[in-house]
């Protein structure tokens, strides 16, 4: 399982909220470029980052700290908030974005989705942000009655790379993930689910790997990394490619003579 840290930007610094509520925000560092290399250095494959000025007023805002982050790094960078229109997210993926991330406009332009799918094939994650099962949109500032199984399948319909899951409740919360949704809308679609939201420890991410399966072949982790409830490092070893139970003890002599 691919474990993705990410980097909340609000004002040009790195945050985090408390179940997306803007009004409980956590600044953890005023560089969010320093943050970037620190987990690619401790091992990081891929970065999840999220816009969060964005997300909020509805186009890109933190473009010159992001292009910054992609100049820093060697790894793939997945990038939402705000991306609510074609030229949003062309724009992003021309930076040097590997993959993008829409949420809001998978409900009110689902076609859209489809016409980004076809031109950035492999390049269009959808996120799905949900409160009680039904998705939240505009920065998690609204709520639908649109079901978050629902969604999913029609996105998988689309062609979409991937669904990222954030249960709103759990997010920022440390109380882990939520198991039972996750499994229900990863066997309800056919591409791969990307877990996020309430992610406190090892225990948590060694839970999920039940569910690797299923198609969750991924988990992004904010608030226990910057806490240091997990280490990067060992969770890669815990559940990461070569994790502990993969690889064959060094006894010093052949477990097969």
């Amino acid at each position: 399982m691919n474990i993705i840290p990410a980097i909340d930007i609000l004002d040009g610094r790195c945050v985090r909220l408390y179940q997306g509520d803007y009004q409980r925000t956590q600044i953890f560092n005023d560089n969010p470029v320093y943050v970037a290399k620190r987990w690619v250095d401790e091992g990081a494959t891929k970065l999840h980052l999220v816009d969060l000025d964005g997300a909020k007023v509805g186009q890109p805002v933190n473009q010159k700290t992001i292009e910054a982050i992609i100049k820093a790094v060697d790894v793939p960078i997945q990038l939402g908030g705000g991306l609510r229109n074609y030229s949003a997210v062309a724009s992003v993926l021309a930076l040097g974005v590997k993959q993008a991330i829409v949420g809001t406009v998978a409900v009110e332009r689902p076609q859209l989705i489809s016409n980004l799918c076809q031109e950035f094939p492999g390049q269009i994650i959808v996120g799905i942000d949900a409160r009680d099962g039904k998705v939240a949109t505009k920065g998690w500032l609204e709520t639908s009655e649109v079901l978050a199984t629902d969604l999913a399948r029609q996105m998988a319909k689309l062609k979409v790379a991937a669904i990222v899951y954030t249960d709103i409740h759990r997010d920022g919360t440390l109380k882990g993930p939520n198991i039972e949704s996750l499994r229900e809308l990863a066997t309800a679609i056919d591409i791969p689910t990307i877990a996020s939201g309430g992610i406190s420890s090892i225990t948590d991410l060694l839970s999920l790997l039940a569910l690797e399966p299923m198609g969750v072949e991924g988990a992004i982790v904010g608030r226990a990394l910057y806490t240091g409830d997990i280490s990067l490092t060992e969770a890669n070893q815990a559940v990461g490619q070569g994790r502990w139970q993969d690889i064959p003890p060094n006894l010093g002599y052949s477990a097969f003579a």
